[in-house]
């Protein structure tokens, strides 16, 4: 195996954890993945230059000597990156080594490196900042990088009773007659709320690069993660740690569940505030729902350590989008711990069928208080979370319940862009395509052609993307005319479906787009910026989080390796930095590595999920 420029990436690491790395590298005006690319796969860069006309490029080796030359393709002008822009495709060179150079005339690229399978770190440390994110548990110096990381456990134990007073519009909630202890789980993203809605895709995501690996034999992604390799304190119980991470997660989904015989009062319908600002609360048997999510009732001070909350912690009113949450992962846990831990799987399974009547009888509650101190991950439409539901219980339990519900559903098949009404793309407000994943992956009892069908709908969603690609002047699979908070994982649930429809097909090109996705994610950007902490010449450095905050004060650490930025956003741009750059900036340039910048550089755990998923999917031997 080839190293991929490894005096490189030491040096990025260690300016990146100094907070030095701004006056280590000037942009670059050729920009290309800063790890490097593969011997045998695409090789891509990109100029900015004003010529109308290709010009000659050369590629030279450690020694100097030129052993590639060719043209470059003129693209023009990039709306998104508001650039005139020349692509350069080497991919015909396939000699690994270290230190080479693309050259355009005067303008050069950093050196960088050709070689095999370069993600191994990546997918390590992108599994890592799951752990880093813990509640309940101290993070202990043996499994983080440097000393500074380690801190105390936060919210041990995370216990709480239900909201009871006036939210910000004034509407009195009237609270619960329990308290739940919901400990474990991973903070959210920047602050220290915990969220069904988004821990569902989350813990999804992490769960199906299992499931997916075990189901086609990909063994290299099964040992990367296999029981000891992950650096967390189960890493010796005989259990992928993988698949320990995400039970972390999954104990605090569980926990979340509203106790049988409760009834609570709950908004139902989409609703808005009267002119009090007041809505119309229904007493309804909210047995078996879940609320919504766990946090802080005003937000904690940037940087606070987890340790040191001292905000009043609650539980906010149970929604069917947050059941169904719960049902669908419960589900899928279910049935991949059937045989690794079968009381654990049945308890699983419980919850999810009861998660899944309590959304069936209460199919309208939905997130619409006005709450501080934690984000709202509202949701008008649930036809996608039934969908995705009774998707997972019926490929772990094979129930007609289940199968009726499925085929009763218009996104039945139906991949993100493709079927008979297209899911979407892949987000937590979005979640269908997961639904077809599952259908198209895990073994059911649909009939073959049924699950061709998924599989093709799933293909198409990924030719889509290819197609985009090539109205992109960066050639990154995903075109938009505004990119949205968290774009970075836009793009890689993309990546996901280019890697699904790769191993459903054998086709490279679906590869070859998923590759596109990565080098955007770590460098080949106009930003020239790689979005990942740790990884390239030029890695994110501050972002918006509680704890790894010493841009903000140098008593808190920088953030560990491996943890990505949501990256650029043009259409939401709230916060002190952004609202300054609204209008000024074209969509892919929309970013600033400020720690104030929570719209641009905050990170969250459904945005490092399929960061771990594609650099694992990558990192498996293809060619």
């Amino acid at each position: 195996m080839t190293r991929i420029n490894p005096a490189l990436t030491a040096i990025a690491l260690t300016l990146a954890l100094t907070g030095l790395a701004s006056a280590q590298d000037a942009v670059s005006p050729i920009r290309l993945n800063q790890l490097g690319v593969e011997a045998a796969g695409p090789k891509r860069a990109v100029l900015a230059d004003p010529s109308t006309s290709p010009l000659p490029w050369t590629l030279s080796n450690a020694k100097g000597a030129v052993v590639a030359r060719g043209q470059t393709k003129v693209f023009g002008s990039d709306t998104t990156s508001g650039e005139h822009v020349h692509q350069i495709d080497f991919s015909n060179f396939k000699s690994a080594g270290d230190d080479y150079r693309l050259a355009v005339g005067a303008a050069q690229s950093r050196p960088f490196a050709i070689g095999g399978r370069m993600y191994g770190a990546l997918k390590a440390d992108a599994l890592g900042f799951f752990y880093q994110n813990r509640a309940s548990i101290p993070i202990e110096a043996r499994f983080v990088q440097r000393p500074d990381l380690a801190r105390p456990a936060g919210h041990a134990p995370d216990k709480a009773a239900c909201f009871n007073k006036a939210d910000e519009r004034g509407q009195v909630w009237a609270g619960c007659d329990y308290t739940l202890d919901v400990s474990r789980g991973w903070y959210d993203a920047g602050d220290h709320g915990k969220y069904v809605v988004n821990g569902g895709i989350s813990v999804w995501t992490l769960l199906n690069a299992h499931e997916r690996a075990a189901v086609l034999g990909k063994t290299s992604t099964l040992a990367a993660f296999s029981d000891g390799k992950g650096k967390i304190p189960e890493n010796a119980n005989g259990v992928s740690d993988l698949l320990d991470e995400a039970r972390w997660e999954m104990d605090f989904l569980l926990a979340m569940q509203v106790p049988q015989g409760k009834t609570l009062g709950l908004p139902v319908g989409p609703q808005k505030p009267g002119a009090n600002g007041r809505l119309v609360l229904t007493d309804l048997d909210a047995s078996g729902m879940a609320h919504q999510r766990m946090g802080d009732e005003h937000w904690t001070a940037l940087p606070t350590a987890p340790a040191d909350d001292k905000e009043t912690r609650y539980l906010y009113h149970p929604t069917t989008a947050a059941t169904l949450n719960l049902a669908a992962t419960a589900a899928q846990a279910a049935r991949i711990w059937k045989t690794i831990d079968p009381v654990f799987s049945a308890r699983c399974l419980d919850v999810a069928r009861r998660a899944y009547a309590a959304a069936k009888r209460n199919p309208e509650v939905y997130a619409l208080g006005a709450f501080t101190g934690s984000g709202g991950y509202g949701d008008g439409n649930l036809e996608d979370e039934f969908y995705w539901a009774a998707a997972e219980l019926y490929a772990t339990t094979g129930a007609a319940e289940y199968e009726k519900a499925l085929r009763a559903s218009p996104l039945f098949l139906a991949g993100p862009s493709a079927g008979g009404k297209p899911t979407g793309d892949i987000g937590w407000p979005s979640v269908g395509a997961l639904g077809t994943v599952t259908l198209a992956l895990a073994p059911n009892g649909l009939k073959p052609a049924e699950i061709g069908r998924a599989r093709a709908n799933l293909v198409a969603s990924a030719d889509r993307y290819l197609a985009d690609g090539l109205t992109e002047g960066y050639a990154l699979p995903y075109a938009a005319k505004g990119y949205p908070w968290g774009s970075t994982s836009s793009v890689l649930n993309r990546a996901m479906v280019l890697g699904l429809a790769a191993d459903f097909t054998g086709k490279v090109a679906y590869r070859d787009g998923a590759v596109d996705a990565m080098d955007w994610i770590l460098g080949r950007n106009p930003l020239d910026r790689s979005f990942v902490t740790g990884h390239g010449a030029r890695p994110m450095l501050n972002p918006h989080h509680r704890f790894w905050a010493r841009q903000a004060d140098a008593r808190y650490p920088a953030p560990p390796p491996g943890v990505l930025s949501g990256g650029p956003n043009s259409t939401s741009m709230g916060d002190p930095v952004a609202k300054d750059m609204k209008g000024k900036c074209a969509p892919q340039t929309c970013w600033t590595d400020d720690y104030r910048a929570f719209t641009q550089n905050e990170v969250a755990i459904n945005w490092n999920a399929p960061l771990v998923w594609v650099a694992a999917w990558l990192d498996e031997p293809a060619r």
